[in-house]
């Protein structure tokens, strides 16, 4: 689906189901140097079971234009702007890592906008390596070789996807290596500079779920701990085995914790 938001373009994958405005939304926000396609088996499932599916690119990432957003309140407010773009008044929104702070700004910042909320792979500070950041800023591919390594549990780096004859680690570089240069650093920035999880965790009313990845290196568990102590009746799913690329290395397990909330 293609949309104007603030005069540019912007590209939300909708499942291959055109908008219906009787039906409930279910908006996607993904990560870092990443698309809408990382998110294409959970959106896809809500386009045919009765939900509008918003699968969004984020501004200078894979179809939509304009330059990356530097902060998480950008994000969060772009996000707005693109629901009225797309004619939506109100829905729940799924964000990973960089989308899940999004989306938590999102909630927090436009209460009336966001009827559920589901973070995956959350953290709160998301604090980024000053070498990772100095590799991104350089446009080093190494920062790109790093992430896709750390994102991905030990036992399924060299097999162990669901779909046989594709690699994980060599899908989730090649997404980002598609990115145009300076992206992977603004967004890197935005997670790092971030301090406001927490006040926006506290603000958050609406029903929450957060999914966990138990080997998760980029966001480990434990620094969303204080995160999910600040939301008000908070659900919590932790996927075991499974590392920060949770949506591509356990498919089916993201999308019944999803199911079984929204």
């Amino acid at each position: 689906m293609k949309l104007a938001v603030r005069g540019q373009p912007a590209y939300a994958y909708t499942g291959t189901r055109a908008l219906d405005p009787a039906r409930p939304t279910v908006a996607f926000v993904h990560g870092a140097a990443h698309d809408h396609s990382v998110w294409l088996l959970q959106s896809r499932y809500f386009a045919n079971h009765g939900r509008n599916a918003l699968a969004f690119d984020l501004p200078g990432h894979g179809r939509s234009g304009g330059a990356a957003l530097a902060s998480v309140e950008a994000i969060a407010d772009w996000l707005v702007d693109a629901f009225d773009a797309a004619g939506v008044r109100r829905a729940s929104i799924v964000g990973h890592s960089l989308g899940a702070l999004a989306s938590l700004a999102c909630a927090a910042r436009h209460p009336a906008r966001v009827e559920k909320l589901a973070l995956l792979g959350p953290a709160a500070p998301m604090e980024v390596s000053e070498g990772l950041l100095a590799a991104a800023k350089a446009d080093d591919p190494v920062a790109f070789e790093l992430i896709s390594g750390w994102s991905t549990s030990y036992g399924k780096q060299l097999g162990g996807n669901t779909v046989p004859g594709m690699w994980l680690v060599g899908n989730d570089l090649r997404l980002m290596q598609r990115t145009p240069p300076g992206v992977l650093h603004t967004d890197l920035c935005a997670c790092n500079a971030w301090t406001g999880g927490l006040d926006a965790a506290s603000r958050v009313r609406c029903p929450t779920l957060v999914v966990m990845a138990a080997r998760d290196l980029m966001t480990p568990p434990r620094a969303a701990k204080s995160l999910i102590d600040a939301i008000a009746g908070v659900r919590v799913v932790t996927l075991p085995e499974t590392g920060h690329a949770m949506m591509a290395e356990q498919p089916d397990a993201v999308l019944d914790a999803l199911r079984g909330f929204l």
